[in-house]
């Protein structure tokens, strides 16, 4: 698997200082947890869940998550169940495929990861794990055991990705008691985890909140105050963290509403205007919201995101890739600390590089810079996104 490995060889060179790197799904945790980016979701109910993958794959699609909970009726869940076997099976008799996504099963219970684990029998080799919903201290243990034995029993790798929604991290008074003790239990666990995920959707719904695509999840002040306490428990850069991916974005084109070009007075895309061309196809995918909100993921340390709509992977992966700015930074302040620390100006003379404070952010940054790449100076994140769109 490459990021924009769906990209020509010329387009890549043309946009590039340092092309993305290939990885694989035997590659380092560290390394895959980074190499996420917009991981897409679907229901197991899809009778096309075989070309689906294979098409997103083509697309530029690196992970997805094949969904057997809240994206099905209870009353669909054995048909779900007995599809995503039929297709997997399907998908492993064609032979081996390093071009298809990491693939992820969100189960209900911890019975389903071992049920389905045996049921899949060598297609299993296909899939990079399981997603946990609703996971707690409490219901989070039996869900890590069952995986744990399942990836005994098979013989092959098998990653958890729990996902933080109960109403006991809105609620105030069990929110700090849950992130101490999810924290610990995923200590435990800690080589089985590759990413934690934010539930916003079910968060809001416990206080029936919705916001509109004019609001970011940081504008709630209930979800800001969740992802911020999420990322000060399980987030820290001390070795002690994991990475927390970036929540969903609920909002997708429909093509008959008449769009409103908010990305032209947007601040992001006023200092990175689009190359002529580009600004109508970028406006016609409404993604100024969703942009906004990336942007946001990242200044509060969350990495990739939950996607359920095509359209919104070229925007998280384009701003995913390494801005010759940040990759600049990031060289100087990991040499200067090779040499003792201290403090330098950056090489684009608008900012202090410090090297002892600002390491842990060069270290992240040069990691997103092996699997997204590091873009040529002159290019912008318009025109990355203006490669990527799907027409």
């Amino acid at each position: 698997m490459r990021h924009f490995g769906h990209l020509a060889a010329a387009d890549r060179s043309r946009l590039f200082l340092e092309q993305p790197a290939e990885f694989h799904r035997d590659s380092p945790a560290e390394l895959l947890s980074t190499a996420l980016g917009a991981t897409l979701y679907s229901p197991a109910t899809r009778s096309t869940l075989l070309a689906d993958v294979r098409k997103q794959a083509a697309r530029g699609v690196v992970s997805m998550v094949l969904c057997l909970e809240d994206a099905i009726a209870d009353h669909e869940v054995p048909a779900a169940e007995a599809n995503l076997v039929a297709q997997l099976t399907e998908l492993h008799a064609a032979g081996p495929d390093e071009d298809l996504p990491m693939l992820f099963v969100r189960v209900r219970t911890p019975e389903q990861i071992t049920e389905l684990t045996d049921r899949l029998g060598p297609a299993v080799t296909l899939l990079s794990g399981y997603v946990l919903p609703k996971f707690t201290e409490e219901s989070g243990g039996p869900f890590l055991e069952a995986l744990t034995a399942a990836e005994t029993a098979s013989g092959h790798r098998l990653f958890a990705m729990p996902v933080l929604e109960s109403p006991e991290l809105a609620h105030l008074e069990t929110r700090r008691e849950q992130l101490f003790g999810i924290a610990r239990l995923l200590d435990k666990y800690r080589e089985r985890v590759l990413a934690v995920r934010l539930g916003v959707t079910d968060l809001c719904s416990a206080y029936g909140l919705r916001r509109s695509p004019d609001l970011t999840a940081y504008d709630v002040a209930l979800v800001a105050s969740v992802i911020g306490d999420v990322v000060n428990v399980l987030g820290r850069a001390d070795g002690t963290g994991h990475t927390v991916t970036g929540p969903v974005w609920e909002y997708f084109p429909v093509q008959e509403r008449m769009f409103k070009p908010q990305l032209r007075r947007t601040p992001f895309a006023e200092a990175h205007p689009p190359a002529e061309g580009l600004r109508q196809r970028i406006i016609e995918h409404d993604l100024d919201g969703l942009i906004r909100e990336i942007e946001l993921d990242r200044a509060n340390g969350l990495l990739g995101k939950t996607c359920i709509h095509p359209s919104h992977v070229p925007a998280v992966h384009a701003l995913s890739v390494v801005t010759h700015e940040e990759y600049s930074d990031a060289r100087d302040i990991l040499q200067q600390h090779q040499g003792g620390g201290g403090v330098l100006r950056s090489a684009y003379t608008n900012k202090m590089n410090e090297a002892k404070p600002h390491r842990a952010w060069a270290e992240r940054v040069m990691l997103r810079a092996q699997v997204f790449g590091v873009a040529r100076e002159e290019v912008s994140f318009a025109e990355l996104l203006g490669a990527c769109l799907c027409p």
